[in-house]
């Protein structure tokens, strides 16, 4: 495990081209990597192209880390690989349609619904053709677009900084528990399996010190001193 000044020293290297620095950091946060490659596991992308996605993530991750940042670099890499992994789903679905279409079929729509709330009566192609100035076959083929499979990064609205639709799928856990579960995966797949489970007894299902030990068949004092080493060795890595 790299200490933060070893890692600020690989860092520096690697943005200066040294692709042994580059190796090591992709080694040392291989398991990072692979954590959040899981969450987007089933959505129509092999995992070696998610993999290789992420790690261009990950390089951009080292090129453009500043110290001045404040910040662990585990904790600015995360949503840059995620950003990256999520740009590529989007511009990478199967099914394209264009943004002018997709814009005019949310306007007939809005139109369908004023339409039918005031007449009590949906629209025919024709009227809805002469309230856009167009061709009936642009009506139909913007409608049919409208029933076209959704990609799940598309933008929620028209602006190009409008939320995606997956932004707005229900979730108990905020995004932001969803990195420090990553963030935390990441930490305790370094440890050995008595220390996992120390961290999981203790923390996860809220053992105390004496329940530990007697799961573990140790005393407590070990186990207080066991919890000493796991908090040093994360903080020298984190």
């Amino acid at each position: 495990m790299l200490s933060q000044e070893q890692l600020l020293d690989y860092l520096r290297r690697a943005k200066n081209g040294d692709e042994t620095a580059k190796d090591t950091l992709f080694k040392e946060n291989s398991p990072l990597i692979r954590s959040i490659i899981r969450r987007f596991k089933d959505k129509g992308v092999e995992y070696e192209d998610l993999y290789q996605i992420a790690c261009i993530g990950f390089v951009k991750a080292v090129n453009n880390f500043n110290e001045s940042f404040d910040v662990k670099f585990s904790t600015y890499c995360v949503p840059m690989i995620i950003g990256e992994i999520k740009r590529y789903m989007r511009d990478n679905g199967a099914i394209k349609v264009s943004r002018a279409l997709k814009i005019l079929a949310n306007k007939i729509n809005r139109f369908v619904d004023e339409f039918t709330s005031k007449h009590s009566d949906a629209p025919s192609i024709e009227t809805i053709a002469k309230e856009f100035n167009i061709d009936c076959e642009e009506v139909v083929v913007a409608l049919d677009s409208a029933k076209m499979p959704l990609s799940i990064f598309d933008k929620f609205d028209d602006q190009d900084d409008g939320q995606e639709l997956i932004d707005k799928i229900p979730s108990e856990f905020g995004e932001e528990t969803i990195l420090n579960r990553i963030h935390l995966n990441s930490i305790i797949s370094d440890l050995n399996e008595r220390e996992k489970k120390i961290i999981i007894l203790r923390f996860f299902r809220d053992r105390t010190q004496s329940e530990v030990a007697e799961s573990l068949g140790v005393s407590q004092v070990q186990v207080s001193r066991l919890e000493s080493k796991i908090f040093e060795k994360i903080r020298l890595k984190y």
